[in-house]
């Protein structure tokens, strides 16, 4: 699809993970990335995976520092630095992470910025650990680390507020090269930035090329969704099963008149690999139900959609959807004409 990168996992995790990563670093051109603790065996994992990229991280936050890692500031500094040296030393690039950076005091964000800086590390990635961040915030975070390194910059961030698509974004506004996303958002606790929603925003509201295919981001969705058994709520922006979908009569007789009305418009269903549906319910008008009609291959008059309409509402208050058969009965009833059974 174009993505630009893949961190394939922990590799000292276990051994099915250490295979795992190498498996996915010798079968793709894409660059891999192996995450680590600033801890020698863990590095040494990572490289000995084939990865493109090592994630190196460390607490920087004085809660985690003492409930956590129980370490001092100074040990993690020296941890950073060691863990950056030894994997510029074996000719891969370093990413670090100063760890619920956007609960570090900055005097010491700074301080760890600039030590691994003069370590040679490729990119600092900084991360909203605990979803804490607004996106004016993380704005300011990101032009603040790059007044102390001349290393490319990566955002990270958790939905815990559902801010992590929108601080990916800030990131980006204040610099940032790069985000770090899950497709549906998947991750700790309410997840991370989620692929599709980055990509799109980039896309369509920022016009920026980003070189992914994105027709194929609602395939991508539904095969993550299956894998790991994280069911896609229907509103989720983007691969949600209702993000193209219209029930209420003024937005689907706006939308079958111009999709622009009721759509972003700048983000079409085709964009993304996905389908429009007009929805029946309650709330469904006459323009909709006039033309899933039309769709099934009966000639309504003007009456004849009226009373199917008002039956489609009262069915839709009690039961909420109304199948295209429940449709089609009411439609019997009515004794509206059919001139031939159009096949899907």
């Amino acid at each position: 699809m174009g993505t630009h990168v893949i961190e394939a996992g922990f590799p000292v995790n276990s051994d099915a993970e250490f295979e795992a990563v190498s498996d996915i670093a010798a079968s793709t051109d894409v660059t891999t990335c192996g995450l680590a603790r600033v801890v020698d065996k863990d590095v040494e994992a990572a490289l000995d995976s084939g990865v493109d990229l090592v994630h190196v991280f460390v607490s920087t936050s004085d809660v985690q520092l003492q409930d956590s890692m129980h370490a001092s500031r100074e040990e993690a500094v020296e941890r950073a630095v060691a863990s950056v040296e030894r994997v510029k030393e074996a000719g891969v690039d370093a990413m670090f992470s100063p760890m619920d950076a956007t609960r570090t005091e900055e005097s010491f964000l700074v301080d760890i910025v600039e030590a691994v800086d003069d370590a040679g590390v490729d990119w600092i990635n900084i991360p909203d650990t605990c979803g804490v961040c607004t996106p004016t915030r993380m704005a300011t975070l990101v032009r603040k680390v790059r007044e102390h390194t001349d290393a490319q910059i990566d955002v990270h961030a958790h939905d815990d507020f559902g801010l992590a698509s929108a601080n990916a974004m800030a990131g980006f506004e204040a610099g940032a090269h790069q985000a770090q996303v899950s497709v549906n958002g998947i991750g700790e606790r309410a997840g991370n930035a989620a692929y599709e929603e980055v990509v799109m925003a980039a896309e369509s509201l920022y016009g920026v090329e980003t070189g992914v295919d994105t027709t194929r981001i609602t395939e991508l969705a539904r095969l993550v969704e299956s894998a790991s058994d994280i069911p896609i709520p229907a509103n989720k922006p983007v691969v949600g099963r209702n993000a193209f979908s219209h029930e209420s009569g003024i937005h689907a007789a706006g939308v079958l008149e111009n999709t622009d009305t009721f759509e972003p418009g700048v983000m079409t269903p085709e964009m993304v690999g996905a389908t429009r549906e007009f929805v029946l319910g309650k709330h469904t008008g006459t323009h909709s139900v006039r033309k899933r009609l039309e769709d099934a291959g009966f000639e309504p008059t003007d009456d004849e959609v009226r009373a199917v309409t008002r039956r489609v509402k009262d069915y839709g208050a009690e039961k909420q959807r109304v199948t295209m058969s429940e449709l089609k009965r009411f439609a019997r009833e009515e004794g509206v004409t059919q001139t031939e059974e159009v096949r899907a």
